[in-house]
């Protein structure tokens, strides 16, 4: 049997090969940004609101699932998780290394089987496992491998953020994953960016955050920011109904990988030999359990099919 869009392989890989490359500049944005850190990832997504709206009001003859303009609770959680990882990994990326706060926070895949597993008991099996063990001994080695000129401000709280980030944006892969049973991409990703600008905002007063950028540049990355969730996101999410799981786990990674090549040429952040091997075996490992986990799964649907 043939993987979905076999026919059209190359346009799917190309497009989440160009998506992650481009969220590959989000870190770099938010150093950019001449405001708050919570206030960066409000104007992400404000400014990102202008764009997503046209997919969602527009006029239709084709019958849709539900209606886009009426969000559903999942959408709603969604933005507020969405608000929850975009906080904890702006100051994250702020007080650490560009390579270490993407890392860190791409181990979601993980997380999100974990939590599958804790509270909806999917099953995990022994390569999932091995996966996961290599891919938590190698964010470990990023962090502890950093050597004594370690860049940030404050290298051990930005790794702990950027590492509770992913917690957050596994929160919001299920919601969305839940939201995406009846509605389109865009909706979904319009409303959880209202709501997580909203959510934003409160922080960013709380906060006493810098709000407004201080000048061109900082208003140009706000803008990249928002460009880059628009068409990065949306060209992934496209592409992954499209690619064979295998696939797609791995390319997406190539996420860190310009993460950590702008963070080394833009601010001089260059990875010691075993943070270097750390990032590897973080990323292979997040790989191999994903991989693991979307074979595991396919089985456990067949094997329902076939009972039935």
């Amino acid at each position: 049997m043939s993987s979905p869009g076999a026919g059209r392989f190359p346009w799917p890989l190309i497009a989440l090969l160009a998506g992650a490359c481009t969220i590959g500049f989000v870190p770099i944005f938010v150093r950019l940004t001449e405001a708050g850190p919570a206030a960066g990832g409000f104007w992400r997504l404000a400014l990102a609101l202008p764009l997503l709206a046209p997919f969602v009001f527009r006029r239709t003859a084709a019958p849709a699932p539900a209606n886009p303009a009426k969000p559903s609770l999942a959408m709603l959680l969604a933005g507020v998780f969405f608000a929850a990882d975009l906080a904890f990994w702006h100051y994250g990326i702020g007080m650490t290394s560009v390579a270490n706060a993407t890392v860190l926070a791409n181990l979601t895949p993980i997380v999100v089987v974990v939590i599958g597993f804790v509270f909806f008991r999917e099953r995990v099996g022994p390569i999932f496992l091995a996966g996961m063990t290599l891919g938590l001994l190698g964010a470990w080695t990023m962090a502890e491998g950093r050597g004594a000129a370690a860049p940030g401000s404050n290298p051990p709280l930005g790794d702990i953020l950027s590492a509770a980030t992913a917690l957050w944006y596994a929160a919001y892969f299920l919601c969305v994953r839940q939201a995406r049973v009846r509605f389109g991409t865009m909706a979904v990703m319009f409303w959880s960016s209202l709501v997580g600008a909203i959510c934003l905002a409160g922080v960013m007063l709380a906060l006493g955050e810098q709000v407004i950028p201080s000048g061109p540049g900082g208003w140009a990355a706000c803008l990249g920011l928002a460009l880059a969730h628009v068409t990065g996101q949306g060209a992934i999410a496209w592409a992954l109904g499209r690619l064979p799981t295998a696939t797609a786990s791995v390319v997406v990674l190539v996420q860190p990988a310009v993460a950590a090549l702008l963070g080394w040429m833009i601010f001089s952040e260059a990875m010691t030999p075993l943070q270097g091997l750390g990032a590897l075996a973080a990323l292979a490992g997040v790989a191999l359990a994903q991989w693991a986990a979307s074979r595991d799964q396919r089985r456990a649907d067949q094997a329902a099919a076939l009972s039935q």
